[in-house]
């Protein structure tokens, strides 16, 4: 009986940090990533499925292109924010409990935002619009909040090579999102994509509940603001927010450039959100199994990931000054480099840092410069600020690296000649 009941403590414990790796997952860890690639896959499949039909539905409705903005943009900013406080609070109130009840919350407004049709045009629709997203960024921010955490404490020496793998099922839920989105919303109408998504969302809270396992930890002593404030952090937060504020963008402007520039309708509008979603599928596990093996790659990983992301932008309208027509081949092309390239930017930066950082300002900004000028500018004025975050943060690395350099080169003398540095 005790060997029993020793063995099965001993298959559910958690793996120790140690530079060996594994040979086989053991129990828990495989319940854990089966668990886990289901919130990720229908948390972004429910989250996706807005980008070929909400936008000119909105309109519809009476909202401008810088109000879509908004309410895309107030997701993204609630997000930020509940991931922030979950983050602070996760062991208190527990990862399973946390997980769970963020997919029911995320479900329940899915649901909501589906019957929205139904309300009035005008400041009723949109004052509901931005009430459920917001309510609903709080609940995904919650389940991905413990989807990361569970990650780093149940495989602390594979954090990249995981979650890189569970980005395959994040990138299922954004390639299969737009198009379901777009068909169901073109055969059926508003409410039916909604439905049948937040159903599927809320069919995963008592399959976690039965499949994901209890995670304890202790409250960490360390200060939360004086993390957040560290140098490094910064600069990788200014980096991914920027780079990811891009995504933020497509989202609430991509679908009415297509429909006005090549006259295409809703369904075609998911199936081209496609050529951003299949690339970052593909790379992510890719990158993050490389970057866990040669952890010296991930700055290299980063900044030219950054630099690509810009190019694309820059190109994906084109910018005016290249006095270029716009092709549809051509914006295909640009945004599946777009999600190849923020795969080599945002995977080498989860075992740095494991948050979330759609960012407010992509959104709005790119809704405000879409109704004032065009997309072709608003594209333009975001790949200036993915080049602003690489400018930013390669001399903070430069100047890293030759401060390592001289270290060890102090180091070398003081072993060979000791004395000789000692007098001096």
């Amino acid at each position: 009986m005790d060997a029993h009941v020793g063995s099965q403590q001993a298959e559910n414990s958690f793996p120790a940090e140690t530079t060996e790796q594994p040979t086989r997952m053991t129990r828990i860890q495989i319940l854990t990533l089966i668990s886990l690639a289901s919130v990720n896959f229908s948390s972004m499949i429910c989250y996706s499925i807005l980008g070929p039909f909400f936008p000119n539905e909105a309109v519809k409705k009476g909202a401008s292109q810088t109000v879509i903005g908004l309410i895309f943009g107030c997701y993204a900013v609630c997000n930020l924010i509940g991931s922030m406080v979950m983050g602070r609070y996760i062991v208190q109130i527990g990862a399973k409990f946390m997980l769970i009840a963020g997919l029911f919350v995320s479900s329940v407004c899915t649901i909501m935002f589906g019957l929205l049709d139904r309300a009035p045009a005008g400041a009723p629709f949109i004052s509901l619009c931005f009430i459920v997203r917001s309510v609903d960024a709080v609940g995904f921010a919650a389940a991905m909040t413990s989807t990361f955490a569970m990650t780093a404490k149940i495989f602390p020496n594979n954090v990249a090579t995981v979650l890189g793998s569970l980005e395959i099922f994040t990138g299922l839920g954004l390639i299969l999102g737009p198009p379901v989105g777009g068909w169901f919303y073109h055969s059926f109408g508003y409410e039916v994509p909604f439905l049948l998504l937040g159903c599927l969302l809320l069919i995963m809270v008592p399959f976690n509940i039965y499949v994901l396992p209890s995670i304890e930890a202790e409250p960490s002593k360390d200060s939360f603001f004086k993390l957040l404030f560290h140098g490094e952090v910064l600069l990788i937060c200014f980096v991914i927010g920027t780079l990811s504020a891009g995504l933020g963008f497509i989202d609430a402007t991509l679908s009415l450039f297509a429909m006005k520039t090549f006259n295409l309708s809703s369904g075609y509008v998911g199936l081209i959100m496609i050529g951003l979603s299949l690339p970052y599928c593909l790379a992510s596990p890719v990158i993050g199994y490389f970057t866990d093996k040669y952890p010296g790659t991930r700055i290299g990983f980063t900044v030219t990931g950054g630099v690509i992301t810009a190019a694309c932008f820059f190109l994906l309208g084109p910018a005016p000054f290249f006095h270029i027509k716009s092709q549809l081949w051509l914006l295909v092309l640009m945004l599946g480099l777009i999600g190849f390239s923020l795969s080599m930017t945002a995977i080498p930066t989860f075992p740095e840092i494991i948050t979330c950082a759609q960012m407010f300002y992509g959104p709005i900004v790119g809704g405000l410069i879409t109704q004032r000028l065009n997309f072709e500018w608003a594209a333009t004025v975001q790949g200036a600020m993915g080049l602003l975050a690489f400018f930013s943060v390669r001399p903070y690395f430069s100047w890293l690296t030759l401060s390592v350099r001289e270290v060890h080169k102090g180091c070398e003398k003081i072993i060979n000649n000791p004395m000789k540095t000692l007098l001096s």
